[in-house]
């Protein structure tokens, strides 16, 4: 039986990492809002078309569309074991994906809280880097490619993100405290909390031996 994981943490608290792991040696399939919605706009699909006059207006791609493109997915990769990487965000999020599951005769198997104070957020994102070409991340302190700014595994060269600059990591984070924090309540029979300063391998044994 196929399972269903939701990575819950602030940005920078390392479900990235983890979610690459599982992909390499798991064999899970990741689900990011952000990529689904750029994979559909680059595929130029119905949903892709409709996200693209939001983000073109600067407006927030609303949860029924969003929805709409996670139910592709779970459909397309029916048999597979599936990470949640960033969502849901919001409680209404997770109702919506509830009720999608439920129609699927699937359900949320448990939910991964990465817990990290703040400013350690702030001092792990700034050294952040990532590839634009295969989307590896690095961190130029804790987990630096081989060569400065190359990516080790397709020789794109890294980039920093905007995202990644502290005035807007601090707002990011004020965001998740507003909005994502209340699915720890929402989901409290199924989190297992992660102390995510720990090493990177000892997170990835601790999830894998989990699941």
């Amino acid at each position: 039986m196929s399972k269903i994981i939701i990575f819950l943490g602030p940005p920078g608290a390392g479900k990235g990492t983890q979610s690459q792991l599982l992909k390499e040696r798991n064999g899970f399939i990741q689900i990011s809002t952000g990529d689904l919605l750029r994979e559909a706009v680059k595929n130029q699909t119905e949903l892709g078309k409709l996200a693209k006059q939001y983000m073109d207006e600067g407006k927030l791609v609303p949860d029924d569309l969003i929805i709409s493109l996670i139910k592709e997915k779970l459909q397309e990769y029916a048999d597979k074991n599936i990470i949640f990487d960033g969502f849901p965000r919001t409680i209404p999020q997770a109702e919506s994906l509830d009720n999608l599951l439920s129609h699927l005769n699937k359900n949320v198997d448990a939910v991964i809280l990465f817990k990290i104070e703040d400013d350690e957020v702030v001092k792990r994102l700034a050294g952040r880097r990532v590839c634009p070409s295969c989307g590896a991340v690095y961190h130029m302190i804790y987990n630096p490619p081989k060569t400065d700014e190359i990516c080790d595994k397709c020789g794109a060269r890294l980039i920093q993100r905007d995202d990644d600059k502290e005035e807007v990591i601090r707002k990011r984070l004020e965001v998740y405290h507003q909005q994502t924090k209340p699915l720890i309540e929402y989901y409290k029979n199924k989190i297992v909390e992660i102390d995510a300063t720990d090493n990177p391998k000892n997170i990835y044994n601790k999830i894998a031996s989990m699941i």
